[in-house]
């Protein structure tokens, strides 16, 4: 048996991403990390410190999720997160592209770290090196094999393109070989350099979405893997929820920028920030402002930047709404 629900949002939980440097050793072609917007800095590790403690302050059930660029080029990644697990928060993840560097996997433990979550965009070499550069299937692969011997759990995040999603439902072998817990289904998100490469040429239609995507995740749920995969599509009868206005969800940024909103990355719309280690609001206007307009088709965000995956009726009106880029669809076995 397999359950499926949709992920409502949740004033009881504070789930920060955290990114910490900006730079890695891969150049993937759809990387959301814009560094005019985000900065090029990797943190120290007292203003690292500091920076958790605000949030832990704002909420004691708080998850921690470690980002870059790639998280293990930073040589105090591993004394980061000891400060988090001592700061009291709910969950550790460590966001990795399988490198793994600087001995990450001896310096934490599975008691310290509750994920290391592993990107892989191609069931295939060929795919998946197209994308984010020669040599990464294998080591990703190896990555997680590694880290799943030495007691960790491990997630898979697989991000959607035109380019791969020819090939996700060969992933579902793949998940069971080596022995994934999680698998993140990701819908590209026209930021960063996929701004740059265009909406038409990276994201799928709404019928490939679902016609694929839904099917995939119950495959993996069959396994035991929980599945969790963007919503992204609601019909005009459902109601549109936006996460900036109900969630507690923050996206930090080594220049000291916090957003509420994934998709607001690209731009200085940033609600929140650090300044002289200290977290303030900013002046308006700034994405809290577009989280109160309410239109017929859904995410304001998403008819700004990627407009395309929207359709409408011959009087004008949307065929559907876009969901906000934080509600989820997850299926795991009973």
């Amino acid at each position: 048996m397999k359950s499926k629900r949709t992920v409502s949002f949740s004033q009881k939980a504070t789930n920060v991403f955290f990114h910490i440097l900006t730079s890695c050793n891969l150049k993937c072609r759809h990387c959301y990390i814009n560094q005019e917007q985000h900065g090029e800095n990797a943190l120290p590790l007292s203003t690292i410190k500091t920076w958790l403690a605000a949030f832990v302050e704002k909420n004691k059930k708080a998850n921690i999720i470690f980002l870059g660029g790639e998280p293990t080029l930073h040589p105090d990644l591993s004394l980061a997160v000891k400060k988090a697990k001592n700061l009291g928060y709910s969950s550790i993840t460590i966001d990795t592209n399988g490198y793994l560097f600087n001995d990450i996997l001896s310096k934490v433990n599975p008691e310290e770290v509750d994920y290391f979550s592993f990107s892989l965009d191609g069931a295939t070499r060929k795919t998946n090196d197209m994308i984010r550069g020669k040599g990464s299937y294998d080591r990703c692969i190896k990555g997680i094999r590694e880290t799943i011997s030495t007691g960790y759990k491990t997630s898979l995040i697989y991000t959607v393109t035109k380019t791969n999603i020819n090939e996700i439902s060969m992933m579902i072998p793949l998940l069971e070989d080596l022995g994934i817990d999680r698998f993140f289904i990701q819908v590209i998100g026209i930021r960063g350099k996929s701004a740059k490469i265009g909406q038409d040429k990276l994201q799928v239609s709404r019928s490939e979405w679902l016609s694929i995507i839904p099917d995939v995740a119950k495959k993996a749920a069959g396994l035991g893997v929980t599945a969790t995969y963007p919503k992204v599509f609601l019909s005009p009868e459902e109601s549109f929820e936006c996460a900036g206005l109900v969630a507690e969800n923050y996206f930090i940024f080594p220049n000291g920028r916090v957003y509420k909103c994934p998709l607001c990355e690209d731009f200085p719309l940033h609600s929140m920030e650090f300044r002289d280690n200290r977290l303030v609001n900013t002046g308006r206007l700034n994405e809290n402002d577009l989280f109160q307009l309410n239109i017929p088709e859904g995410c304001v965000m998403n008819k700004i930047i990627q407009p395309a995956n929207l359709c409408y009726k011959s009087d004008g009106s949307p065929e559907y709404k876009i969901a906000c880029c934080m509600l989820k669809e997850e299926i795991q076995a009973d």
